[in-house]
Parts: C-alpha cells; structure tokens; sequence
C-alpha cells in the first residue's frame, strides 16, 4: 500500500470508459466515494480511505480528488490523473467538496448513494450545499471492475502465490496441540515474505467448533485430534485478492468426511466445466446443485457457489460492501475476464463434512485455478 500499480494508458482507459456512461446519464459531473472505485480509476493505495474520499469526476476536465489534508504527499505520489484538494481537519470533506461543485454550477450531479465511503451526513451536507438534480449512480464503476484488464489479471495471479505461501505456512504449523496464534503468526509471516500486501481481511483460521463464527478468525485456543481446522484466507496484491479455503483434519479424517471430500471436488469441477462466457451466474450455480443433487444432497441448498473478487479495501476482500454472488436462478453474464472465489461447500449436510475453495480467473481459454494449494483431504 505505497505506489499506483497501473500505467497511465490504463487508468486513461478506465476514466474514459466511465465518462461514457455518465455521458449517457446526462451527467455534469459524477461524485465517487467507494475506496474501490476511487483506486480503480487513480490508483491511490492506502489507509486513509477510513476517513471521507471524494473523487470529483466532471464531463470533462481534470478530475479533482478531496479528502485530508496531511494526505498531500500521499496522494502526490500516487495520483496522476486528478487534482488534489485537501481540507484541514478543522471542516469536513464535504464542506469543501462543495464549495468545489458551486464553482462549475452542475445541474445534474451523480452520486454513489450505496457506498461504504459515503456517510449519511456526509451526503445530507453535499446536497445541501449544491441546488441540482441529484442522480444514484450506484453500480455504475463496480460493474465495470468485474472484467479484468490484463493488468489485472497478472496482480491476481502474483496475489494468487502469496495466498499459496500463507496457506501452505499455515498447514504446516497445524498439529495436535498447535497454538491458534503460532499457527496464525505463520500463516500472516509467510504472507508478507511472499510479496504480499495487507489483506482487506483475514485470515481466517479457526476450529471447526466454531466454523459457524462466519467472519471470525483466531482465538487463544489449542487445535486438538479429532477436530478440523477451518482455513480461509486471501493473499494481496496491490489490493488484488485470490482467496482459497482449506479443511485440514488433525489426527485423521472419519469415512463419511473423506467420502463427502470427493463430492465437494467433484463438483468444483462442474462449477469449472460450467464458466464460460455467454452463461448465466444462476446456470453456474445449478451446475454445483446437480452434483450435490446427484450424491444424494437434494435437501442441500446454498445461497451461492462462489463471489466475484479482485479490488479489495478493509474490511472486505469482496470489493466493497456487496457480494456478487453466484447463485440460484442469477441472470448475471459471465464473461471472460472475471475472477471469482469459488466455494464447494458441503458442510452439515447429515452425511459427513467438507470444503474446498479457490480463486479462479475465467479466460478465452477457459476456467485458470489460480491457487494451488492441494484440495486435500488434508490431514496432520
């Protein structure tokens, strides 16, 4: 998080892009306040998104990006396509952010009205301050993000190997009696040893008697014989995530488990043959559901198969505060250049447990597994 991944050309490519779609919206100027969308169209990678950015974005002209003022080198030495406008601590973004909108008198202004970047009385205070119509453009940015340049193909496949390093740490340092925070340290050590980026969250790694603590990480705990061991992490970037999810059983794995192994492989496989462009999300999804189906699972339903992933700011290495899912009956169309995390989850299902995720990048040549650590069962 210290440097603007992209070339100018791509960044330039992107900005144009966006301007064609707020051009067919009739907007004077669109207002970005999403940390993903702000980094996919200036680059800037750091840690004060935690407090309000405004990427200024008019019809044309330079771009204008507002926030802090003790952001200055920062933003400086990142940022080459915009302006920078820093406020003292003393007002607030949105103060100056409209004084900045009075000077060009837009009549029509777009706003990410579903952003984690964007507080209620932040928004209350830029709409007070410009008499216009107000327009969401919610999605807009984020729907451009899902296909992948080949820029950013290659960021997923470097964050891709940091996620192999860390999970392969991780397994190593699981055992009967194996601290939850030695095998964590481990895990988060090999990333940064591996070129890795702070993560947008994660890792987490936690006993299988906690599995339900969806969002959960380590404890103070012991990891025991007899009970699995819940792994999920994403190696980073440049803000690029590849996530991966792993079982690993200590001290051996029951028939039922290791039986149930095989069907979760199988059908990653189906979800695999099933990505191709011109499908939907919801025909990917049923593909994993005929496999489940097909082993006797047909009470067995889940409320998706795997998320598209790449952008990610703490706390999400989704790319925001929404998950794109693959799920039952999505119309969404796959094309080539996505990436997604896939997950074949069969766990209580009544018959035995097991999971196994990857990130996997859909390409002309059909589905790459980026992360390649071993499917497993593992077992220590």
């Amino acid at each position: 998080m210290h440097d603007n991944p992209f070339a100018p050309a791509e960044l330039a490519t992107r900005v144009a892009a966006f301007r064609r779609l707020a051009a067919a919206q009739n907007l004077d100027v669109a207002l970005i306040s999403t940390p993903e969308n702000i980094f996919y169209l200036t680059g800037l990678d750091h840690w004060g998104y935690f407090a309000p950015h405004l990427l200024i974005v008019p019809a044309d002209g330079e771009m204008v990006l507002v926030t802090r003022a003790m952001e200055k080198v920062s933003v400086e030495k990142q940022v080459r396509n915009a302006l920078f406008r820093g406020h003292p601590d003393t007002e607030t973004a949105a103060n100056l952010a409209g004084r900045i909108l009075k000077e060009t008198r837009p009549r029509r202004i777009g706003i990410e009205s579903w952003s984690a970047g964007l507080s209620h009385g932040f928004a209350e205070r830029l709409q007070a301050s410009v008499e216009a119509e107000w327009v969401d453009i919610t999605g807009l940015i984020d729907g451009m993000r899902l296909v992948k340049s080949p820029a950013e193909q290659a960021l997923m496949r470097r964050a891709a190997a940091v996620t192999d390093a860390a999970a392969a740490a991780a397994i190593a340092a699981i055992h009967d009696g194996a601290s939850e925070r030695d095998v964590t340290a481990e895990c988060q050590a090999a990333m940064v040893r591996a070129g890795g980026d702070p993560a947008g969250f994660g890792p987490f790694i936690r006993p299988g008697s906690r599995l339900g603590e969806e969002h959960a990480t380590w404890g103070d705990g012991r990891y025991r014989a007899g009970e699995p061991v819940f792994l999920e992490l994403s190696g980073c970037v440049s803000r690029y995530h590849a996530p991966l999810g792993r079982l690993v059983h200590v001290g051996g794995i029951s028939d039922a488990d290791a039986a149930m192994a095989e069907t979760a492989k199988k059908a990653f496989d189906a979800v695999l043959a099933a990505l191709k462009p011109g499908t939907t999300a919801g025909a990917v999804y049923q593909a994993w559901q005929d496999v489940a189906d097909a082993a006797g699972l047909s009470h067995y339903r889940r409320h998706h198969c795997g998320y598209l992933v790449g952008i990610g700011f703490p706390p999400s290495w989704t790319g925001g505060n929404k998950v794109t899912g693959l799920r039952a009956g999505s119309d969404l169309s796959i094309e080539a250049g996505m990436s997604f995390h896939i997950l074949s989850w069969l766990m209580g299902t009544g018959r035995g447990d097991y999971f196994v995720s990857n990130a996997v990048l859909l390409t002309d040549d059909g589905a790459e597994v980026l992360t390649r650590t071993p499917p497993g069962p593992l077992v220590k």
